[in-house]
């Protein structure tokens, strides 16, 4: 709102003045949050408003800013098209420098979103190019090109746009029975990960699964997890090959065998270590576990533990994080990779699996709260929790009122989970927090 003469913002200031003193009315925290929320939304709506109003009465209305996508002009595409075929011409040298090769993966991507057509026919020309070199007999020229830098980053934007036609074809006459040596080579492992994402979705999937898995202990020897966990990653997009999968893992990591090492199995995981180098252990096998504290835990094995947690079986992992002593919990609470595997387990999990793993953090919330990372862990074990586990929860913080509101990561889960209100009126906060649960569980069930 602006003055009709002198074009400043009088109106506005005075509107926002208004409503600021009325706000300083009231002392309760929800009912200033209903009062910001109701003005802003009022004004969203008008604003929304005014543009369909403006638009039906002053159509011809000059405007220096339009909400409309953004048009191409038509002579980008002539340029395009010059460009390709100019490409296509010395596609020799396209496909194995690495500039052209980048100009090649950027004009793939721009056609696939906007000419999706010549997108389909640059895909089969590069694709036909690549599987007709001359190469060794009996061997696909596509393996060549796999292995060097330049042309299987291009293979991998090649793989991700393709439709399924061409996957198929791609697999079937160039790549079965190669996956594995791909998967081991330091560079064609990565459009194998490429192809794993894209086949996830298609039948196809479950014969490339069944190829990869033999591979499984020698992809991990080599160090490419990637594999191993867009594996796991594509298992739980596509609801197939799960329970083998987990089974895989479990001899992989020497803790399928005997039955007690199964409770080992998150921490062999998150760390990618097997049972004997994580336990320091070179005993028989029915000798007795010695307590190891969790402290690697790297980046991939936070990554596959993710994805498992998203299968439909996770109880053994479950299980396993149940076995961990306070002090490994909080350094999974604390760690950037550990963080996200306990909460993607928390919050995945039953009510009365929640609990469980509940009952065991009980004494940690506070340093969880005072913790950059544990405090967001925290807030999302929060969200998820039931009514009853969100009290006692909060009975627990409460009493370091002091130290949780001085500190600069906790006083965040101080006020985000109004303690305030819990202390002074504990039966308007359990109310409200019924009321959240309700409304999470109704659109729980609306999105599902």
């Amino acid at each position: 709102m602006i003055h009709v003469t002198r074009c400043t913002p009088i109106p506005a200031l005075l509107f926002t003045l208004i409503s600021t003193l009325l706000m300083l009315c009231t002392s309760d925290i929800y009912t200033l949050i209903n009062y910001v929320g109701f003005i802003n939304y009022l004004f969203y709506g008008v604003t929304v408003a005014g543009q369909i109003v403006l638009r039906i009465k002053q159509p011809d209305m000059y405007r220096p800013i339009k909400l409309t996508d953004f048009e191409i002009p038509t002579s980008f595409w002539y340029e395009l098209k010059s460009l390709t075929e100019t490409l296509m011409e010395n596609v020799n040298l396209s496909v194995t420098d690495a500039v052209a090769s980048a100009v090649f993966q950027t004009m793939l991507t721009v056609c696939h979103r906007k000419r999706p057509k010549l997108c389909n026919q640059l895909l089969r020309r590069i694709m036909e190019y690549l599987t007709s070199c001359s190469a060794a007999p009996g061997v696909s020229p596509l393996l060549v090109f796999l292995k060097d830098q330049a042309s299987s980053h291009l293979i991998e934007t090649i793989i991700q746009l393709s439709h399924k036609a061409l996957l198929r074809d791609l697999y079937k006459n160039h790549l079965k029975g190669q996956l594995v040596d791909l998967a081991l080579h330091p560079i064609a492992n990565f459009p194998i990960q490429r192809l794993t994402a894209s086949l996830a979705k298609y039948k196809l999937f479950l014969r490339l699964f069944d190829e990869l898995v033999q591979g499984l202990e020698a992809i991990l020897a080599a160090g490419h997890m990637g594999v191993i966990v867009q594996l796991a990653e594509s298992c739980a997009e596509s609801e197939e090959k799960q329970d083998e999968l987990m089974q895989c893992l479990l001899h992989a990591f020497h803790c399928a065998e005997p039955g007690s090492r199964l409770v080992s199995c998150l921490p062999l995981f998150i760390s990618l270590l097997t049972y004997e180098v994580y336990y320091h252990s070179d005993t028989a096998e029915g000798a007795t576990q010695t307590e190891v504290p969790l402290s690697s835990i790297c980046y991939h094995g936070s990554r596959l533990v993710q994805a498992l947690a998203r299968f439909k079986e996770r109880s053994l992992l479950l299980s396993s994080l149940r076995t961990l002593n306070p002090a490994d919990l909080l350094t999974l609470a604390s760690d950037p990779a550990g963080s996200h595997v306990l909460q993607a387990l928390i919050t995945t999990s039953s009510d009365k699996g929640r609990g469980k793993i509940l009952k065991r953090l009980e004494g940690l919330y506070v340093q969880m709260a005072c913790s950059r990372l544990g405090s967001r862990v925290l807030e999302a074990i929060w969200n998820s929790a039931s009514v009853s586990q969100r009290q006692n929860i909060a009975q627990e913080l409460v009493p370091s009122e002091n130290q949780l509101r001085s500190d600069q990561f906790a006083r965040h889960v101080w006020a985000k989970f109004a303690l305030s209100h819990f202390v002074h009126r504990r039966a308007h906060w359990q109310e409200i927090q019924t009321g959240e649960s309700k409304k999470r569980k109704l659109f729980s069930d609306i999105l599902e």
